[in-house]
């Protein structure tokens, strides 16, 4: 199991590249993550959901995806709330203070699906959440020691270098850990590092001193992380924007709606080198000179709608398109393109119905039922193949539907395009990681050479850099022999 000293340490990339690794030597491994918090999520095979940073340590492992993978998934709604995902399939929603209480019931289904990961495999790379400091929330904690002793697997700690403060992180992890849950951990790795590593020789030997750990490694930034799917919204805050803006550049400017959700739908646009993605902060107007604005997906739509009219956001969109632009909307962005969304049952908070940008001429109405499923189709513009998931509460119908973006290949139309062609919107994530399609839509905006590498192509070639990385700064040999 890999634990860190705290959130976004890197143990998603450590477990996705250790995978491919492992993967590479003919074994049968597997990822695993008991809870996971994260609005970026994906359909498995089994026909529900689990976390991005799961599909994609999945992918790196070269299994299937199950809901077993991430039995517990937790994706915020509100400040305080979130919708509860057990086994891939919603089981309610529910305060902070209130889920703490619900946890110990939990821990049974984490247990049942981590047997399940476990069946047949060679290992199962388990991945913690936050941090086993938190002693706080230890009572019945079910994501990092309270699993790790229930389900008796060994530990390995990451620590990240880049945020200063290390050995501290280290040492004052280890100080308040019990004595039971410091006999599962085997030692640590040391992530992110920048400089000469041989600078570190002394932290080792003070922290040997402190804590007894053994150091597994001490791990180089690894700069290419970029260009595989991140697990949550916090990998946006760390976005380095792109400077000296080439006049024949795409610019596709996305807000950040306070419940963004499904993000990686940019990853293929992002790696583009002839796009330019800005993200649109709170209190930034959206930039007169897009090409494209893109409402991305989103956990609670009338809220990040409302939120979307509150920076004035709305007021940029709409001149946006009247100056010839492009609007597309994604899921949640999609429903925010038509003419109403209304939640009578109340299932995102306060019943409501409300109006939407009016740029689609259709009506959204969010329902219990949640919609998971994989689709591929063509599109109705460019009639270039896509494939993707759909992962969505709503239904969307009105007479812009007679005009659809998408067809799939049950026949089902999706989404809907207005009549003069500048504004889309669909339910089907996924769609810019189909090479063709995204290379046409990048051309009709503006002529260019897109699409000159594959992006599954890419994000393969990544995780196999990734394992390479981590094989020649980490001691293998140590690992495992901890791994045992």
């Amino acid at each position: 199991m890999v634990q860190g000293t705290g959130s976004d340490v890197g143990k998603s990339l450590i477990v996705a590249g250790l995978c491919r690794l492992y993967a590479r030597r003919g074994l049968i491994v597997r990822p695993f993550k008991p809870q996971n918090m994260s609005n970026n999520a994906a359909v498995t095979e089994d026909g529900g959901e689990i976390g991005r940073a799961q599909a994609l340590q999945a992918l790196a492992a070269r299994q299937p995806l199950t809901v077993h993978m991430n039995p517990v998934l937790l994706k915020p709604q509100t400040d305080v709330g979130a919708q509860v995902v057990v086994q891939g399939r919603v089981r309610g929603t529910a305060r902070a203070r209130d889920y703490h209480a619900l946890k110990p019931d939990l821990l049974a289904a984490v247990l049942e699906s981590f047997g399940v990961v476990k069946d047949g495999a060679d290992l199962v790379l388990v991945e913690g959440a936050g941090s086993p400091a938190e002693v706080n929330l230890r009572a019945g904690d079910i994501a990092n020691m309270g699993f790790a002793l229930a389900a008796r697997v060994p530990v390995v700690l990451v620590a990240d270098i880049d945020r200063g403060g290390v050995i501290a992180s280290l040492v004052g992890t280890w100080a308040l850990l019990t004595d039971d849950e410091r006999a599962c951990v085997r030692g640590y790795v040391v992530n992110k590092f920048r400089g000469d590593v041989s600078l570190f020789d002394d932290a080792i030997g003070i922290i040997r001193a402190r804590t007894g750990m053994t150091c597994f490694g001490v791990v180089p930034h690894f700069a290419d992380a970029r260009l595989l799917p991140a697990e949550d919204a916090v990998a946006l805050d760390a976005r380095t924007p792109r400077t000296g803006t080439a006049p024949d550049r795409v610019r596709i400017a996305v807000p950040r709606l306070p419940r963004i959700a499904n993000f990686d739908d940019l990853d293929p646009l992002n790696a583009e080198h002839g796009v330019e993605v800005v993200i649109v902060e709170a209190g930034e107007v959206i930039p007169g000179n897009a090409d494209v604005v893109l409402i991305p997906g989103s956990k609670a739509t009338l809220s990040d709608l409302a939120a979307l009219r509150a920076e004035g956001w709305d007021v940029d969109i709409l001149a946006h398109h009247r100056r010839g632009g492009i609007v597309v909307g994604l899921c949640g962005g999609y429903q925010m393109l038509g003419r109403s969304v209304a939640d009578p049952g109340g299932v995102e908070g306060e019943a409501a119905r409300v109006a939407g940008l009016g740029l689609l001429k259709v009506d959204t109405v969010i329902g219990d039922a949640k919609t998971l499923r994989p689709a591929e189709g063509r599109d109705a513009m460019f009639d270039e193949a896509i494939a993707g998931y759909e992962m969505h509460m709503g239904e969307t119908s009105g007479p812009g539907t007679a005009r659809p973006w998408l067809v799939l290949a049950d026949g089902a139309a999706d989404g809907a395009v207005s009549a003069d062609g500048r504004v889309m919107g669909a339910y089907v994530h996924g769609l810019f990681a189909a090479d063709g399609f995204r290379r046409a839509f990048l051309s009709a905006v503006r002529a260019g050479d897109y699409a000159g590498a594959s992006h599954a192509r890419r994000v393969e070639d990544t995780l196999d850099a990734l394992a390479d990385h981590l094989a020649a700064h980490l001691d293998m040999a140590a690992l495992d022999a901890a791994f045992a």
